[in-house]
């Protein structure tokens, strides 16, 4: 799953996400690129895109599911 994130503004922030999701069931890997802009999320298939805008979310940014 891809996701496009808003209010990042260093290289912290994108572990800060990275942390928030992958504590999520079924969340085998996530990697976030500031220079992007994006997530991309590796999951079992078990993982709502929901609940990973919900953690991203919770990290303090905003995110909308793109691909």
């Amino acid at each position: 799953m891809e996701f496009t994130v808003t209010g990042m503004h260093c290289a912290s922030c994108g572990l800060l996400i990275d942390d928030e999701v992958e504590e999520l069931a079924g969340v085998v890997a996530s990697a976030t690129s500031i220079r992007t802009g994006r997530t991309v999320v590796d999951t079992d298939g078990s993982v709502d895109p929901a609940a990973v805008v919900a953690a991203i979310a919770s990290a303090g940014y905003g995110a909308e599911r793109s691909g």
